[in-house]
C-alpha cells in the first residue's frame, strides 16, 4: 500500500507532460494520491443476456465472505452502450455469469473504441477485421459486439502464453466469427491489402495504468518511452501494408507520453501515407481532443477529467493502393466420414450452414466466411490458434464435447440441460465431485416442439443418459456426463476455480 507522503509518480514524466492539452498537474497529481477513489467497470455481452445481474454481482461477495453484501449498483458509461460502473467492486471469481461469457471485465476508458467504430464502420457491412494486439481480449470481444456474422475478426497476440488467455476468454464470449492467431506483425506482408479495419493497441510505457499498477511507476523511464515510441513504429509499418486503400486503422496506447501518442500521428500522416479522421465527442464527456504538430486529430483521457484510466486513441485511413490478390477459391477437406457428419448433425443447430475441419480428432464447425478467411490466412503462412467454434473430439463413434460448444450459440435445441443453484455452480467450476447435489438438480429436456419440459431426475435418466449442458441463470457453463447414480464432472481443468468459497 502506498503511504501519503509517497511521491508516486516520476518528475521526469510530470516535466514531460507539461503543456500537453488538458494536463492539470495539481489535479493529476491528487488522481494518483493514496485513497484515490477506485474506478470498476464492466461490458455486457449483448448475445447473453442476464436478469438482476447487480444481484449475482452482489452474491459474488457473500460467497467470498462478505457479509451482508452491500448493494451492487450499475450506471452506465457514455460511450459504450453496454459498458457499466459499478459502485463496489464485486469478486467475479465466484459469479458463474463471468465465467459464462455473459460480461467482460474491462477498463471504462478502454472501451471508447466502441464509440470509434460506431463512426467508422458500416454495421451492415461484410468486413475483414484485425486486433493486432489482441491479449487478454477486452478489446476483441468489444470489437466482435460491433460486427454482424458475416464479417470475420482476426485477434492476433505475438506472445503464446498470452495466446492462450486470448483463446480462452474468446471462447467463454462464445464468438463464432472470431479466428484467433499468434504472429509477429511483419508475419502478415503476404496479407497485403487484405483488411478493411486494423486495430492497434499498442505495447507502450503504461503511464496511463498507473492508478490501477503502481508497480508499474517503478519500471517507467524516459528511456523505455524512446523505446516504445520505435517499437510502436516498426509495428505499424510493419501491419499497415496488410489495410486496404481507404481500410481503416484505430490506434490507441495507455501512455500519456506525447513521444508515443501524437508524435506517432504525425509519423503516420508524414511517413505512412494516412490520413487522419476526426470522431464527434460530446464536450460534457470529459474527453479532451488534442491536435498533434501536423494536424492529426487525437483524444486523451485524462483521470482527473474521466471516470476511467489514461488512455490515446487516434483514426486514420489508409491511402496507399493496396490490393489482396485472391486465389484460387479452394473449399476446405472437410475431413469427416459419414458416421461423423451424422454424429454432428446431433449436436450442432442449424447443422448444415457450416463447414467441417478436423485438427487430429478435434472437429471445427465454421461459418463459409470464416473458413475462407482461414485457408487465406494459411497461405498467407499465418500460423492459426483458433477458428470457429469447437464441436469436439471424435472417436469415430461418438463426439466428446468441447467447452466452446457449451458457451456458443450453436447448443441443438435437444441437448439435455441441468439447472444449478449458486453453490452448485461454483462447485461445478471448481470441478469437484458433483455427487452431493445430484439430488438437488433440475433436468430440462426438449419435448414436442421447440419447447423444453422441467423433469426430476429419475424422469430425465430413464429418457436419457449421456452428455448435459450445465447452466446457471439461463447461461451455460459446461458439460457433464449423467449416469444412473451420479453425474462425471467435464469443466476444463485449467479452467478451474482455485479458491473455496465461503458462504
Amino acid at each position: 500500500m502506498l503511504e501519503p507522503s509517497q511521491n508516486v509518480l516520476p518528475q521526469g514524466l510530470i516535466q514531460s507532460l507539461k503543456g500537453l492539452t488538458g494536463f492539470d498537474e495539481a489535479a493529476f497529481v491528487k488522481v494518483h494520491s493514496f485513497g484515490a477513489t477506485d474506478v470498476h467497470s464492466i461490458r455486457l455481452n449483448p448475445v447473453k443476456p442476464c436478469i438482476n445481474l447487480e444481484q449475482r454481482l452482489a452474491d459474488s461477495l457473500h460467497a467470498n465472505g462478505v457479509v451482508p453484501p452491500p448493494r451492487i449498483t450499475m450506471q452506465s458509461i457514455p460511450w459504450e452502450s453496454q459498458g457499466y460502473y459499478l459502485n463496489e467492486r464485486p469478486f467475479y471469481t465466484f459469479d458463474p455469469l463471468f465465467h459464462a461469457g455473459s460480461y467482460y471485465v474491462q477498463e471504462a476508458s478502454s472501451m471508447f473504441l466502441g464509440w470509434a467504430l460506431k463512426q467508422l464502420i458500416d454495421s451492415n457491412a461484410s468486413i475483414r477485421a484485425l486486433d493486432l494486439c489482441a491479449a487478454p481480449g477486452g478489446k476483441t470481444t468489444l470489437l466482435q459486439s460491433y460486427l454482424n456474422n458475416q464479417s470475420v475478426l482476426v485477434a492476433n497476440e505475438v506472445i503464446k502464453s498470452r495466446a492462450a488467455i486470448l483463446q480462452e476468454n474468446i471462447t467463454k464470449w462464445g464468438a463464432e466469427n472470431v479466428v484467433v492467431t499468434n504472429n509477429d506483425p511483419q508475419h502478415f506482408k503476404k496479407m497485403e491489402g487484405y483488411f478493411d479495419l486494423i486495430v492497434v493497441d499498442a505495447p507502450c510505457s503504461g503511464s496511463g495504468l498507473f492508478r490501477r499498477d503502481p508497480d508499474a511507476i517503478k519500471e517507467w523511464s524516459e528511456d523505455a518511452v524512446q523505446l516504445c515510441s520505435q517499437r510502436q513504429q516498426r509495428i505499424l509499418s510493419d501491419i499497415l501494408p496488410s489495410l486496404k486503400e481507404n481500410g481503416c486503422l484505430i490506434y490507441s496506447t495507455c501512455s500519456y507520453s506525447k513521444e508515443e501518442d501524437e508524435a506517432i500521428c504525425d509519423w503516420l500522416l508524414e511517413e505512412m501515407n494516412c490520413e487522419n479522421v476526426p470522431l464527434e465527442v460530446p464536450s460534457n464527456w470529459g474527453v479532451v481532443t488534442t491536435e498533434s504538430g501536423k494536424g492529426a486529430i487525437g483524444y486523451r483521457f485524462w483521470p482527473d477529467k474521466v471516470q476511467g484510466e489514461g488512455l490515446f486513441l487516434a483514426c486514420f485511413r489508409c491511402k496507399q493502393p493496396n490490393f489482396f490478390t485472391e486465389g484460387k477459391k479452394k473449399k476446405p477437406t472437410i475431413g469427416l466420414s459419414k458416421q461423423e457428419i451424422a454424429l454432428v448433425q446431433n449436436w450442432v443447430k442449424d447443422a448444415g450452414e457450416y463447414e467441417y475441419q478436423k485438427t487430429e480428432d478435434l472437429i471445427l464447425a465454421m461459418t463459409p466466411t470464416v473458413a475462407a478467411v482461414v485457408e487465406e490466412l494459411k497461405s498467407g503462412g499465418l500460423y492459426i490458434k483458433q477458428a470457429g467454434i469447437a464441436v469436439g473430439k471424435s472417436t469415430g463413434k461418438e463426439i466428446i464435447p468441447d467447452p466452446a460448444l457449451a458457451l456458443s450459440g450453436l447448443n441443438s435445441e435437444h441437448t439435455v440441460v441441468v439447472t444449478l443453484k449458486h453453490r452448485q455452480a461454483l462447485q461445478y467450476l471448481s470441478r469437484e465431485d458433483m455427487t452431493d447435489f445430484w439430488h438437488d438438480f433440475e433436468v430440462q429436456m426438449a419435448c414436442d416442439g421447440d419447447e423444453m419440459q422441467t423433469q426430476t431426475k429419475k424422469q430425465a435418466l430413464k429418457a436419457k443418459k449421456g452428455w448435459a449442458l450445465v447452466a446457471y441463470k439461463g447461461r451455460n457453463l459446461g458439460w457433464v456426463k449423467l449416469l444412473s447414480n451420479r453425474l462425471n464432472n467435464y469443466y476444463p481443468k485449467e479452467w478451474r476455480i482455485l479458491k473455496k468459497p465461503v458462504f
